[in-house]
């Protein structure tokens, strides 16, 4: 080794340093994997050593790909420094500093991505940079995340041990400095530091294959999603989804041409009137003679998974309140969310559309107009209310409404300082209770009113207010006990006004949630329950049919 250190000193430390990195990717490997361990229960016993022992060997060959890309430009910075009989000092902290901070960056990504897989059940990608237009909202939504400092000690803790370990390795390689002195030493220093060069390039590659080099389906090679997904590193996967963003033929959304597929819509359903309603609208006799005047209200319910409620044969968790109301009016079994935010589902619950990949409709530079349920109960005379807990710019909620034919939002800025909690707003059971008052005025000086509610509680940061004394367990658990007694609390309340007997009430979620995740795509992400509650007008029925 001491022969080693003198004959090839840049080697031996860019070898140092990549070992210490490893160490510590592996370490957020490990705290991913022990966070997540309960997803490994979907294992059978004599498959999960193999397949977990395969997960980081995986991890592995993707950690090397990265610190070869980070060790490249130092590994020749340092060869071409030995070439000289004294290097100047300002050369080995320039190379300190790439290290450095390029690995603090890659430890950054690698923390943040922790979070990220519980939210997402994914490995960091560009997707989170989408909030990156409220940065503020969402920096105050992570510090007010206890669960979240888990992450920021440990990161802070690795990135100071990884500062003391480069630092002594270059400045070591600094004041040790030899020089290529004689020809021959230089002809076989020069052919090994060429072929170190290239391995260093193999790591990278991934592969030793000619067709492909590493991509993300390598680290496909069981049957178990979490497994596969453990595997990956999170700098690989945000860089290669911001190449493939980058990418032009990715930026184009190739839809059918709007005439013919017009033409075609309107040919399947036998459409052969026009209406200024919409062209593939049919008429079916006089509307006018046929409207129901009932108020609706809609709660679109943050994160409520249809695997979260108890009536559907789950344990975990406790909802006697949405369960009641699912026995007792219309409910909808088999309902799927068209994405995974909250924007998605007020997108899609409100006009109807699916959603598209990265876009985010409510988002645009030039807000577009929808014909959507707001516009058409406009006509009808109803005055549409959007109620959230949190500040309305978020998503760009706010202007996204009142431009779609909303007559009035609520929101954080709405409600007395002293009952906003967090990032998100004021709690769930808080903004029912203010909502009632303002469904009453409306309805006395409007007449039939539109109200969306959108709830927040059972999402990070979770706040369960003082007054609410849930069962022991899990704070998951616990938030969703409390969004659904939110839900009982609101029904309480709204059974005492007057507007109750004659207003339609609609639940049904933004988007699930990831719990079971077999699949690399959990179904329990997008189903969701969908319950329409008016004791008065609707007998109790279940429908089971497929629906979005």
């Amino acid at each position: 080794m001491r022969k080693l250190k003198e004959q090839f000193p840049n080697i031996l430390s860019i070898i140092y340093l990549y070992l210490i990195g490893l160490a510590l990717f592996f370490i957020f490997r490990l705290t991913l994997f022990l966070v997540e361990i309960d997803r490994i229960g979907e294992i059978p016993d004599s498959e999960k050593w193999a397949n977990i022992l395969g997960a980081f060997w995986m991890g592995i060959r993707f950690d090397t790909v990265i610190s070869g890309y980070i060790l490249l430009l130092p590994f020749i910075l340092l060869t071409v420094a030995l070439f000289f009989r004294k290097a100047p000092f300002i050369v080995y902290r320039i190379i300190f500093l790439i290290v450095f901070i390029v690995y603090t960056i890659a430890f950054l990504l690698c923390a943040i991505d922790i979070p990220f897989f519980g939210q997402f059940f994914s490995r960091l990608t560009v997707v989170a940079l989408e909030w990156m237009s409220t940065p503020a909202f969402v920096f105050k939504m992570i510090i007010q995340e206890p669960m979240y400092w888990l992450y920021i000690v440990p990161l802070t803790a690795i990135c100071l041990l990884f500062w003391f370990c480069s630092k002594r390795i270059i400045h070591h390689l600094r004041d040790k400095h030899i020089s290529y002195n004689s020809w021959t030493s230089l002809t076989t220093k020069i052919i090994v530091s060429v072929l170190f060069a290239g391995l260093i390039f193999v790591g990278i590659r991934g592969r030793i294959t000619k067709k492909s080099p590493i991509r993300v389906g390598t680290a496909y090679f069981s049957n178990y999603a979490f497994i596969n997904k453990l595997g990956l590193n999170p700098v690989f996967t945000f860089l290669r989804s911001a190449l493939d963003e980058a990418d032009d033929k990715n930026k184009k959304i190739s839809l059918m041409n709007p005439s013919k597929a017009l033409e075609l819509v309107r040919k399947d359903f036998n459409i052969v009137t026009d209406t200024s309603v919409s062209p593939i609208a049919r008429l079916r006799g006089n509307p006018n003679d046929c409207v129901l005047k009932k108020n609706i209200v809609v709660v679109l319910m943050e994160s409520m998974t249809i695997r979260k409620m108890s009536l559907m044969g789950y344990s975990d968790y406790n909802t006697p309140c949405l369960d009641s109301l699912a026995n007792n009016g219309y409910f909808f079994t088999n309902i799927y969310s068209s994405g995974i935010h909250t924007f998605n589902g007020i997108y899609s619950t409100l006009f109807g559309y699916p959603s598209l990949l990265r876009q985010h409709p409510m988002q645009a530079v030039e807000i577009k107009k929808y014909k959507g349920i707001t516009s058409v109960l406009r006509q009808q005379g109803y005055y549409n209310i959007y109620i959230t807990t949190y500040d309305g710019q978020f998503d760009n909620a706010e202007g996204f409404m009142m431009a779609n034919d909303f007559d009035r939002v609520v929101s954080q800025k709405d409600y007395p300082s002293d009952m906003v909690k967090s990032t998100l707003g004021v709690p769930d059971d808080y903004m029912f209770e203010f909502a009632v008052p303002i469904m009453t005025e409306t309805y006395k000086k409007q007449g039939h009113f539109f109200s969306i509610l959108t709830t927040t509680s059972d999402h990070g940061p979770y706040v369960i207010p003082e007054y609410f004394k849930p069962k022991p367990g899990d704070i998951k658990n616990q938030i969703v006990e409390y969004a659904d007694w939110s839900i009982g609390k609101f029904i309480s309340l709204s059974s005492k006004e007057e507007w109750f007997n004659n207003t339609i009430f609609v639940f049904i979620a933004d988007h699930g949630a990831p719990l079971e995740a077999v699949y690399d795509i959990p179904i329990n992400y997008h189903h969701v329950p969908l319950v329409i509650y008016a004791p008065k007008l609707l007998k109790p029925k279940k429908f089971e049919q497929v629906g979005g």
